[in-house]
């Protein structure tokens, strides 16, 4: 058995190395698979192994480690938005009106917004502390995490620009391991491994958070058997493994078909002192067992994370939920559920989220709906991802009805529909031959003013064109093309060559 038979000869020597966490404050590393869990996925084995986030620490301040004071009372004004006002006008009238703000209570609202990833949010925060240097001293791990939102928000071009200003005493380790994942998440091979020649150069891999990027990247482009190169390098170079580092291999050993492999990388984890295997190795186990349909090792990894839930912490919960719905395991879902609202007095909407996606998952539409009652009932903050989760699902099964009835009555509670809120319904309405209805939720969609880079699928687009084409509907078309251009699909070969399919004859 992988979590119980760990003979002598099985397990590796453990390294000599400091006992390292993984945690803290500036770059997200996927330790889990990069084959999220998420309520879009079709199938348990494209979609286990929901991302973990993790964070290493370069010496910035560990929040976590200061009681909350009078941070929260303003962060709550700035993710609610108070009246849709930019964040910058909020600080700054906070700072005038209430009391000063300093740099910790920033930090720690902004940490907090990442944390929900509220990215907009937060990088507006550092925007507004960067325009006050001269009263803000801002270090290379803010430059780090600064850098990140401008690849999250803004894009990697923008994150390139950021860091090509930086002056040279803030490109450090901490700046370069955040370009580095910049080039990572977007999948950059030449820019990812040549960021990483140069932190060789400079000096600035000496840490375990690049070489976990690095790895991650590698599974991610579907390079899998490059992670053990990496594993290599580090023991050569005696740098210390992390929990993330043994998670990732353990991924990479999955991409491969690597039973085995598996095995025998968690029993080097339980050799090495210096790490503790904590829940997040077991839901790792657990979504790599659930790709490869080793059902039953998967729910054995899950009873053993289950063990090691802490009090505070709701992602594991998450995985919990999750993970079982992918084993089909219904009464287990709903156990952990009940564990999860007996131990938390406050349920996010990421926990309903969490739920929501399982139930539907599971089939079970009945419970799904009664859950999204409940939470529509306990909050005033109607985040439309959650109403979205049933709406897709009304969609998909041509619940034209139902779905208009749910939108409606989440837009009379005060609910902001986003623009992929409206492609959803548009969705409903073209499997049921309702394209003028389509058409105007697409127009809806486009007309959402938010920092949202939607753009319509090309497969509604398609079947607009076709259907327009096919009556002579010009009118018609042109509305649809209006849609097209004010969220600068025009330019875009993709959707070039659907208009250029259907373009109507001239005269």
């Amino acid at each position: 058995m992988l979590l119980h038979l760990l003979t002598p000869s099985s397990v590796a020597p453990a390294r000599p190395s400091p006992r390292r966490p993984c945690a803290a404050a500036a770059v997200t590393v996927r330790c889990a698979s990069s084959s999220a869990a998420s309520p879009s996925s079709s199938s348990a084995a494209a979609a286990a192994g929901q991302q973990v986030a993790n964070v290493h620490s370069y010496g910035t301040v560990d929040f976590e480690r200061r009681p909350a004071l009078r941070w929260s009372s303003l962060y709550r004004r700035v993710a609610v938005g108070n009246g849709g006002r930019p964040v910058g006008r909020i600080l700054a009238d906070w700072d005038e009106g209430e009391r000063r703000l300093d740099k910790w209570e920033l930090c720690r609202i902004a940490k907090e917004l990442r944390k929900f990833r509220r990215f907009n949010l937060a990088l507006q925060v550092y925007d507004w502390m960067t325009e006050r240097r001269d009263r803000f001293s801002l270090s290379a791990s803010d430059m780090a995490i600064q850098l990140d939102l401008v690849a999250k928000v803004r894009g990697v071009p923008d994150a390139e620009e950021y860091f090509e200003k930086l002056p040279d005493p803030l490109k450090d380790k901490r700046t370069y391991g955040s370009l580095l994942n910049v080039y990572a998440q977007a999948k950059m091979k030449e820019k990812t491994e040549n960021t990483f020649e140069l932190m060789r150069k400079k000096g600035f891999a000496t840490d375990t958070l690049p070489f976990n990027v690095l790895m991650n990247f590698y599974v991610d482009i579907e390079e899998p058997e490059k992670a053990s190169t990496v594993t290599d390098e580090m023991k050569k170079r005696n740098v210390g493994f992390d929990v993330c580092t043994y998670n990732i291999w353990i991924k990479s050993c999955a991409a491969m078909k690597d039973a085995d492999g598996m095995e025998r990388v968690f029993n080097e984890m339980i050799a090495d002192e210096s790490v503790v295997a904590n829940w997040t190795t077991y839901t790792t186990l657990a979504s790599m067992h659930i790709k490869l349909e080793n059902f039953q090792k998967a729910e054995e990894c899950l009873k053993e994370a289950e063990k090691r839930t802490t009090g505070r912490d709701k992602k594991c919960y998450h995985f919990l939920i999750t993970l079982y719905s992918h084993l089909q395991k219904k009464e287990e879902v709903y156990r952990i559920w009940n564990r999860y609202k007996a131990t938390f007095h406050t349920i996010h909407n990421l926990g309903y989220q969490e739920v929501l996606s399982a139930l539907v998952r599971l089939g079970d539409i009945e419970g799904a709906e009664l859950l999204y009652e409940e939470w529509a009932s306990k909050n005033s903050s109607y985040d439309p991802k959650t109403m979205n989760i049933l709406l897709a699902w009304y969609s998909r099964e041509g619940f034209v009805v139902k779905a208009e009835q749910t939108l409606n009555r989440f837009v009379e509670k005060g609910g902001n529909p986003k623009p992929n809120t409206w492609e959803i319904l548009a969705t409903a309405y073209l499997k049921n031959n309702q394209l003028s209805e389509a058409l105007s939720s697409m127009e809806k969609a486009a007309a959402v003013t938010s920092a949202s880079r939607w753009r319509p699928r090309p497969t509604n687009v398609e079947t607009l064109l076709a259907y327009f084409k096919e009556k002579n509907d010009t009118e018609s078309a042109a509305r649809l093309m209006s849609v097209l251009e004010s969220r600068g699909c025009a330019e875009s070969e993709e959707y070039k060559s659907l208009i250029n399919t259907y373009a109507f004859a001239t005269a």
